[in-house]
């Protein structure tokens, strides 16, 4: 790794967020010469409404917040450096979350966006939508979601791979940063016509044969897909299985053992890269482990 690296990790100081700096932290350690930021926003919302409330006392307490989080800060930068051996700045700003993050990434040409996948308001957060996938709605940046408090580095990566030049960046991208993990390389192919097929009383057998053609050309699609990677075959694994993309991605999760999930945003205009994929959407919801996004940035 260079040492140009940046990672940014965004903190609410909830629990969530906590997990993702300290991943952000072993990452940053991993590669000698990284430089990590923590950052704190202070909302200009919430201030606002501070204002509403205590009227004459209210720069004296926005003086005391900003103090309180700055310490807060330099506390967590201090703890995480001496535990991982790693240089940790902090940047303290104010104004909404999601822009604040997203420019702070910018300034700072943050390879990788590190955030909790939910943060202190978990059931607001359900309603309308957490920090984090506003921002991976946003950004063009490489982001971490981080749902489990980090056991140790990322052993087994699954990627789910749909053929496409996204699938091909999430496989590198988790190389890049995770270069000793083993990559499992997960596609999910379905007959487009089954159900329609069952319908008009196709014979099973039929329905079979268009299935295994469907399989064979998948697995030829895998090899052209490795083909494009730079891993080494060693730390590669191939699985073509039926079924739908969601399901069969959160089952192989599960019975694989996997620590992390990398995905692309599938956008394929302007437009869309503003938006997440369904299936990367379904994926970041339920899943149970860390889920790194590929981006389209550096």
């Amino acid at each position: 790794m260079t040492s140009s690296l940046s990672l940014l990790a965004a903190t609410d100081f909830s629990s969530p967020a906590r997990h993702a700096l300290a991943r952000a932290a072993q990452l940053a350690a991993a590669h000698p010469g990284a430089q990590l930021t923590l950052a704190h926003v202070i909302s200009t919302s919430m201030l606002a409404r501070l204002r509403g409330v205590m009227r004459d006392e209210a720069p004296a307490m926005e003086a005391h917040l900003a103090a309180e989080a700055a310490q807060a800060l330099t506390d967590m930068a201090t703890h995480l450096s001496a535990q991982h051996a790693c240089p940790v700045n902090t940047r303290l700003a104010q104004g909404s979350a999601l822009d604040a993050i997203i420019d702070l990434a910018d300034e700072l040409q943050a390879n990788l966006l590190v955030m909790g996948a939910r943060g202190a308001h978990f059931v607001r957060e359900f309603l309308l939508g957490s920090t984090t996938e506003r921002v991976l709605r946003r950004t063009r940046r490489h982001v971490l979601a981080v749902k489990q408090r980090p056991q140790g580095a990322y052993r087994r990566v699954l990627v789910p791979v749909d053929f496409s030049v996204h699938a091909v960046a999430a496989a590198q991208t988790a190389h890049r940063w995770l270069p000793d993990a083993e990559i499992v390389l997960l596609h999910a192919f379905e007959v487009e016509i089954e159900s329609t097929l069952r319908f008009a009383s196709i014979a099973e057998e039929q329905i079979h044969a268009y299935r295994a053609r469907a399989r064979e050309e998948a697995l030829d699609a895998m090899a052209q897909f490795v083909e494009q990677l730079s891993i080494p075959s060693a730390q590669l694994t191939r699985m073509v299985v039926h079924g739908a993309p969601t399901l069969r991605i959160l089952e192989h999760e599960q019975s694989l053992d996997v620590d992390l999930i990398a995905m692309g945003k599938h956008g394929q205009s302007t437009l869309e890269e503003l938006l997440l994929g369904s299936v990367t959407k379904h994926v970041l919801a339920y899943c149970s482990s860390d889920v790194l996004i590929a981006g389209h940035a550096n």
